[in-house]
């Protein structure tokens, strides 16, 4: 079983990359043959300050490999390593409907939000569909909202094999249901997009006034609060916390007798907490940039290999061979 997942260097990396795919891809990476990507071409569709697309890519190098992705384990690379990805696409975006793309939730949201998009946005799922398709993936872990992409991705790959034959694997998703779309500081879905994300490796002072400025509502503390799930703090806090204390705040929270004020507090402490071991291995592997550069190339040149051979089988497919 091959296992495929991405993730853009567009900005800081905040809690739901991390439970929505990086903590899933770092589990599965001993349940097969994991290939993880830092997506900088995805990335170019928002990002457009060179420099800054640099930085990140390292930044989320040793956040990745912090949290635990083992380079012996799974092979981690830059995308744009891989150029055969971009050949592939332009074979795969000739034979999709634009009906495909236009039916895509995320490219309308961000239409919705007045996000500024351009074609590569609207193509997206196109180049996702490359991504996947050229190693042969058989799992994608993902968020919720990605989940129709990676469905885009087989309807492309089944069209593809319909036309040329059978030349590609056809990929299933995977998604953590419990924690595939965690909630940002304003309630809407967590996004770098939407300026709401609780970093992973932020500063302490900033990180604590984020979680202090959560809004709520003006209900007193001795209240009973029958709707103590639905709080905000509340679920990101039964992401970080023990199970045992994020249920006991929440039945204090229910009940009556629980300040806004000292939940915000538990969920700082908590969520400070839970990545203490990953932020002092991030700081060894900040200060030894060529490990983390070589982590990458070397799982470039593996990547690459495979790619080649999938693309050429698919060059063949389609006449180009």
């Amino acid at each position: 079983m091959r296992i495929l997942s991405g993730i853009q260097p567009s900005g800081t990396l905040h809690l739901g990359n991390y439970f929505g795919m990086m903590q899933p891809s770092i589990d599965l990476q001993t349940k097969g043959e994991a290939f993880y990507f830092i997506a900088d071409y995805h990335s170019m569709t928002s990002l457009f300050d060179a420099a800054e697309r640099r930085k990140n890519s390292l930044d989320v190098a040793l956040d990745f490999l912090a949290c635990g992705l083992d380079p012996k384990k799974s092979v981690f690379f830059r995308q744009s390593d891989v150029p055969e990805v971009t050949e592939l696409a332009w074979i795969l975006t000739s034979l999709t409907p634009m009906s495909l793309l236009e039916k895509c939730t995320s490219y309308k949201d961000k239409v919705a939000k007045g996000i500024p998009v351009n074609h590569g946005l609207f193509a997206y799922p196109v180049l996702m569909a490359a991504d996947i398709l050229i190693y042969d993936s058989n799992i994608v872990p993902v968020g919720q909202d990605q989940k129709q992409h990676v469905e885009v991705t087989r309807d492309i790959a089944v069209k593809f094999n319909e036309a040329y034959g059978q030349t590609f694997v056809i990929p299933e998703p995977q998604i953590r249901g419990e924690t595939a779309k965690v909630p940002g500081l304003d309630g809407e879905k967590m996004s770098k997009s939407y300026g709401n994300t609780l970093e992973i490796f932020g500063e302490e002072k900033p990180l604590r006034k984020k979680v202090m400025s959560i809004k709520m509502d003006s209900r007193m503390p001795e209240e009973p609060k029958p709707d103590a799930d639905q709080n905000l703090a509340i679920q990101l806090l039964k992401l970080v916390a023990p199970a045992a204390v994020a249920a006991d705040f929440e039945n204090r929270l229910r009940v009556g007798g629980l300040g806004y004020g000292d939940l915000k507090k538990a969920l700082f402490e908590n969520y400070w907490n839970y990545f203490a071991e990953a932020r002092k291995k991030r700081a060894e592997l900040a200060a030894d940039p060529a490990y983390v550069n070589g982590v990458l190339a070397n799982g470039a040149l593996k990547a690459r290999a495979l790619a080649q051979q999938v693309l050429k089988r698919a060059r063949k497919a389609s006449g180009l061979e």
